[in-house]
């Protein structure tokens, strides 16, 4: 089969492990040039080393293909500025942004630090606006020269935001905020030629708990099909950095093995107008029966 990716410049941020390995590999295999982007934190955030990047370099240059590391830190402008320009400084330009950096501060909101609050907001969705906007703003140039662009911006959302997850307020507002941005970012870039999609994965990696790595746990049998293993989500992250996609943008897919769905967001329930203001004291009989009436919110599992 052809390589869907052939010629494109991707980058990729939280690259070094996990899901974000496998889309710089899987990237790579289609034919991108990748820049793979990890601090080599621990799952907090704390520390750092440039040796799991550079690994997945590595591993890319020895299978033939073209990749370079990024060691900064995109949470801050001035790293997710140098990201970009790194891309475009070693491949001449760049044609997608997988925003996939994160670390992990779970606690119950009364237990949570301003510190833990911030660091996850910071590497989580400050991260993806920062290095979208730089991106944005390059492609915006292009378009204003009269060259055309067919980018793509993909970012990393979640179940727990998506559906909520006790203990995960931090994390779960972050990543709500990302699928929100992600609509909004689609609506505002069509016009550059750039589309903004995102993913919900559902993976076995080290940010998830113990007790559902195991729940998550690689088969015991050789040959049958590791349904959790994280490297089933890139295929779905490639699809969307091709050109393929071009008229895909503004939507959230749950995915999972080899199980991919369209998340169709908020809509308008049970509804009642009364043409005029409210009183207060109505609405003690009417808003409980519209809430019954209601679809229950959905759980982890999109049920």
């Amino acid at each position: 089969m052809a390589r869907i990716c052939e010629g494109r410049v991707a980058v990729v941020t939280g690259a070094g492990r996990g899901i974000g390995r496998g889309h710089a590999l899987e990237l790579a295999y289609q034919g991108a040039k990748v820049v793979v982007n990890d601090l080599g934190a621990e799952v907090d955030g704390i520390g750092g080393s440039v040796t799991p990047a550079q690994e997945v370099v590595n591993e890319i240059t020895a299978a033939g293909g073209e990749a370079v590391v990024n060691g900064d830190d995109v949470s801050t402008e001035a790293g997710a500025d140098r990201l970009i320009q790194t891309a475009i400084d070693t491949f001449g330009g760049i044609d997608v942004v997988v925003n996939n950096a994160g670390i992990l501060r779970d606690r119950v909101i009364i237990n949570l630090s301003v510190d833990d609050w911030d660091s996850v907001m910071a590497v989580h969705l400050r991260s993806t606006f920062l290095t979208t906007r730089t991106a944005a703003r390059y492609w915006r140039e292009r378009s204003k020269a009269g060259e055309e662009n067919d980018a793509r911006i993909i970012n990393t959302s979640s179940v727990s935001g998506l559906f909520g997850n006790p203990g995960q307020s931090n994390y779960g507002a972050a990543k709500a905020g990302i699928a929100a941005f992600t609509v909004i970012g689609a609506l505002e870039l069509s016009r550059y030629g750039i589309t903004v999609n995102a993913l919900s994965p559902s993976a076995r990696t080290r940010m998830i708990t113990p007790a559902t790595q195991e729940r998550m746990a690689a088969p015991a049998e050789a040959d049958k099909f590791d349904s959790f293993a994280p490297e089933n989500i890139a295929p779905l992250c490639a699809w969307l950095a091709s050109p393929f996609s071009a008229g895909v943008t503004g939507r959230v897919f749950n995915v999972s093995g080899g199980r991919i769905s369209v998340l169709e967001g908020w809509v308008e329930g049970p509804t009642v107008d009364k043409g005029d203001r409210w009183d207060p004291a109505e609405l003690t009989d009417i808003l409980p029966d519209m809430v019954a009436k209601a679809r229950p919110n959905t759980n982890l599992r999109g049920g």
